[in-house]
C-alpha cells in the first residue's frame, strides 16, 4: 500500500490531480487581486476564548477550517486552533454577495482563515460566530486526512506528525501533558534549591554509562567526538566545584536498538545533591512523580493493562527482604563478593521455573528472577533498594555488607523509570571501577581489554580534589511520560521518533 493510501487520502493519480487543481486555484485567486498567503492577519482571541464570550460579543479569531457544510446561501464550519474549536455560521446575507461567492468557490477544509463576527447561540445550544468578514490566510494544497477515519496507520502517523496532529486531536493532548510534566519536574527541583545546568553534548570520551555511542569527527581540531550517553561525569565535577544541588534535562544518544521503550535519541534527567544519599533520592522521587501526576490532573492511570495509583509515597521494596519472602532463601546465598555464586543462582532459577542456558550471564538470570518473578506482583510505583554489588559495580556498597550497594531503581508494571545511588567519592575506588568499565567496552569491541585506557582520566583528577557525600539520580523522562499518559510505545510520546528511511524498507 502506498503512503498516500495509508493516510486515507486519494490514490496517487487522484492526489496529483487535486494538487494540480489547487495550484491552479491559487493562480486564479491571485488574478482576482487576492493574496492567498498574506503576511499578516488579525487574531484577537483564541477559538476557545471565542466560545467563552457572551452572546452578542464581537469575536475576531483565526485558525484552520476542519469541517464545512454548505447549504446554498449559508454554511456551517468548524474553525480550529491550538486551543480548540469554535463553530462558524457563514451566510450570504451577513458576509456580502461577492465575499460569499469567493468563500464558496475558493475556501475549503484545511485552509487557514481569519474571521470576524458576533457570538450567537444556535438552537442546539452551541456558541457560534456569525461571520461578517472572512479572510483567506493560507490555501492548503494537499487534502486533509479523511474526516471520519482519521489517520490510523501508525508508521505514517510518526512519519507525518503534522497530519497526525491535524487528524487526531488526542495526540496534541499527549504532548501538552508532556510539556506540563517536564515543567512540573523543573518546578519541583527549582523550589528545592536545585540549579539547572547545561553540559556538553559532544564529548571527547563516551563515559558515564556502558552504552554504544554515536561518533563524529571535528575537522578543525582533528579529533573524534562522541555524542553523550550520560551526564554523570560532568555533573560530579560541578559537585566537586561546590555546586551542591544541580540537575539537567536533555537529550542522550545511544547507538543501539529500537523498540517500544528505546529510541536512539531520548530525553533524560540527571540530578545530584551534595550531602544526600540514596534515601534522599527516594524521598525526592516521591515528590517529582507525585507533583508531575498532579500537574496533568491524574491520581490513577491505566498502564500496561493495570490501574496504577500515582499517589505518593511509593512502596520501598528492599530486595534482600523481598527475595527471602518470595523465594524462601537468603539472597547472600547467591552472592560471592562482587560476583554471583553461579551454582546457587541456577538452583534458585530452577526452583522458580526460570529457563536459562549456559551462555546466559549471571546478571541475566538474576534479572529474570528479580524482574520476572519478584516484581511481577507489583503494579504501582515501587522503589527497589539494596541491589547486589554483582549487578551494580559502580555503586557505593552498604556499610557492613560489601555484597549489597546503596542503589535503587523505580519500576511500574515492569518498566524501569529511574535509577539512583549513593555516589562513589573515593578516587581510588572510582579509578578501579573505570578501569573495569574500559575493559568491558574494549572486550565488546574485540580490543585488548587488559591495556584499555580509562574513559576519563581528567575526572579522576577532579575527584582527587575532594567530593562530598552525594546522592545522584537519573530519570528516563520519556518513560515517565509514557506511564503518566498510559502509552505503551515511546513513539507515541516523542514528536519525531527515529525511523528507518522508506527507501531502505524491505
Amino acid at each position: 500500500m502506498s503512503t498516500t493510501e495509508n493516510t486515507q487520502q486519494p490514490r496517487n493519480n487522484a492526489l496529483d490531480e487535486i494538487i494540480a487543481q489547487r495550484y491552479a486555484e491559487v493562480d486564479e485567486i491571485r488574478r482576482q487581486g487576492v493574496t492567498p498567503y498574506p503576511n499578516r492577519c488579525e487574531k484577537q482571541i483564541s477559538c476557545r476564548e471565542a466560545k467563552e464570550m457572551a452572546e452578542g460579543a464581537e469575536a475576531v479569531t483565526a485558525g484552520r477550517l476542519m469541517q464545512l457544510r454548505l447549504m446554498g446561501k449559508a454554511a456551517f464550519a468548524h474553525l480550529r486552533d491550538f486551543s480548540g474549536r469554535v463553530q462558524l455560521y457563514i451566510a450570504k446575507d451577513n458576509l456580502g454577495e461577492d465575499a460569499y461567492a469567493f468563500f464558496k468557490k475558493h475556501i475549503a477544509v484545511g485552509d487557514f482563515v481569519s474571521v470576524s463576527g458576533h457570538i450567537f447561540v444556535t438552537k442546539t445550544g452551541e456558541k457560534t460566530i456569525k461571520a461578517t468578514r472572512l479572510t483567506l490566510l493560507s490555501k492548503a494544497i494537499r487534502p486533509m486526512p479523511e474526516k471520519y477515519h482519521g489517520l490510523q496507520d501508525t508508521e505514517v502517523r510518526f512519519r507525518k506528525r503534522h497530519l497526525d496532529l491535524i487528524a487526531n486531536e488526542d495526540v496534541k493532548d499527549i504532548f501538552i501533558k508532556r510539556a506540563k510534566i517536564i515543567s512540573s519536574i523543573r518546578r519541583t527541583l527549582d523550589e528545592k534549591g536545585f540549579l539547572e545546568v547545561e553540559t556538553p553534548i559532544l564529548n571527547p570520551d563516551s563515559g558515564g554509562a556502558i552504552a554504544r555511542p554515536f561518533e563524529t569527527f571535528h575537522n578543525a581540531l582533528k579529533m573524534p567526538l562522541f555524542m553523550r550517553i550520560a551526564l554523570e561525569l560532568y555533573h560530579k565535577r560541578l559537585i566537586i566545584g561546590g555546586m551542591d544541588r544541580i540537575y539537567e534535562i536533555g537529550h542522550m544518544f545511544r547507538n543501539e536498538g529500537i523498540d517500544t521503550t528505546h529510541n536512539p535519541e531520548f530525553t533524560m534527567m540527571e540530578l545530584y545533591q551534595a550531602y544526600g544519599d540514596v534515601n534522599t533520592m527516594a524521598d525526592l522521587f516521591d515528590e517529582i512523580l507525585g507533583n508531575a501526576a498532579k500537574a496533568i490532573g491524574v491520581e490513577k492511570v491505566q498502564f500496561r493493562g493495570y490501574e496504577v495509583d500515582l499517589r505518593p509515597p511509593y512502596k520501598r521494596l528492599y530486595i534482600p527482604e523481598a527475595w527471602k519472602e518470595k523465594f524462601g532463601r537468603d539472597i547472600h546465598e547467591v552472592l560471592d563478593g562482587r560476583k554471583f555464586n553461579r551454582a546457587k543462582l541456577e538452583e534458585v532459577a530452577k526452583e522458580q521455573g526460570v529457563k536459562f542456558g549456559k551462555d546466559d550471564s549471571d546478571s541475566a538470570i538474576f534479572d529474570e528472577l528479580f524482574e520476572g518473578k519478584l516484581l511481577a506482583e507489583y503494579h504501582n510505583p515501587v522503589i527497589a533498594l539494596d541491589y547486589p554489588t554483582a549487578v551494580s559495580p559502580f555503586s557505593k556498597t552498604k556499610p557492613g555488607d560489601p555484597e549489597l550497594v546503596e542503589r535503587f531503581e523505580v519500576f511500574v508494571n515492569g518498566q524501569e523509570l529511574g535509577n539512583a545511588y549513593t555516589e562513589l567519592n573515593d578516587p581510588a575506588d572510582q579509578l578501579a571501577r573505570l578501569k573495569d568499565q574500559a575493559a568491558q567496552k574494549a572486550e565488546a569491541k574485540g580490543e585488548d581489554a587488559e591495556n584499555a585506557d580509562i574513559l576519563d582520566a581528567d575526572y579522576i583528577e577532579a575527584m582527587e580534589s575532594g567530593m562530598p557525600p552525594t546522592g545522584g539520580m537519573g530519570i528516563g523522562i520519556d518513560r515517565i511520560i509514557m506511564m503518566l499518559t498510559g502509552q505503551d510505545s515511546i513513539r507515541e510520546i516523542i514528536l519525531f521518533p527515529t525511523l528507518k528511511k522508506l527507501e531502505e524498507k524491505e
